[in-house]
């Protein structure tokens, strides 16, 4: 519900400067075997290849997952886990969390923002957490300004690239500019998508396509890391 809400008002603030955005909504309940299988064996099915190429094909990424024991669940961060280190560099990501208290709001930058800051994702300055409480009537409000202000600093970042004439190839931008956003969900409640990286992110995502984006052994994995 969090992610469906934060991907619509992305769309709904690139719309009205122009831009018809296209979501692709990956639930990854649909595909914990595969990714459980990648993580042991190393090989990635047809399945989450397919998705994992859908990820690579995006301009941005909304992600968002259920709070697990004051950390993102285990399905959310085994995903990242099977993709190639490099993935993430210079995507725009907007992030949020769903949890059973406001109190686990801390989740946001105590867990997720991390994560993708050391995958160097470019990560928006506003995440959205929401908890029961947000879903009454006295809390839908505030909710809705954090999921328009988050949605507005990811829709600024794509809309710049995409006036540029930076967006990706494959999508036409001569009469209908549109720019592609995932929303990646995690666990059993919802689905999952400001600072450097911008400039060039068309130039990272071709070099994205030769990487190799499942899971590598964990000497190989160690030794590029080491290497960074």
């Amino acid at each position: 519900m969090l992610a469906d809400q934060m991907g619509a008002e992305v769309q709904t603030q690139l719309a009205a400067q122009g831009i018809t955005a296209v979501l692709d909504v990956i639930d990854l309940r649909d595909f914990a075997t595969d990714i459980a299988n990648n993580m042991v064996t190393g090989y990635a099915g047809p399945a989450l290849s397919d998705v994992v190429q859908r990820v690579a094909a995006a301009d941005a990424m909304i992600a968002v997952t259920p709070t697990f024991s004051a950390s993102y669940s285990g399905l959310f961060k085994s995903f990242f886990d099977v993709l190639d280190p490099k993935f993430l560099d210079g995507m725009p990501v907007l992030f949020g969390a769903t949890g059973g208290s406001s109190r686990h709001s801390l989740v946001l930058d105590m867990a997720i923002r991390p994560l993708f800051s050391y995958l160097r994702a470019n990560t928006m300055a506003t995440a959205v957490y929401a908890s029961p409480e947000d879903w009454g009537s006295a809390g839908t409000q505030s909710l809705e300004r954090r999921i328009a202000q988050g949605a507005g600093e990811l829709a600024a970042v794509m809309a710049r690239v995409s006036h540029a004439g930076t967006t990706p190839a494959g999508t036409d931008t001569s009469a209908s500019p549109s720019t592609a956003s995932p929303a990646l969900a995690g666990g059993p409640v919802v689905g999952h998508g400001v600072g450097h990286g911008i400039v060039g992110h068309r130039e990272k995502r071709a070099q994205r396509e030769t990487f190799d984006m499942t899971s590598l052994p964990f000497e190989q994995l160690l030794a590029q890391t080491q290497a960074r």
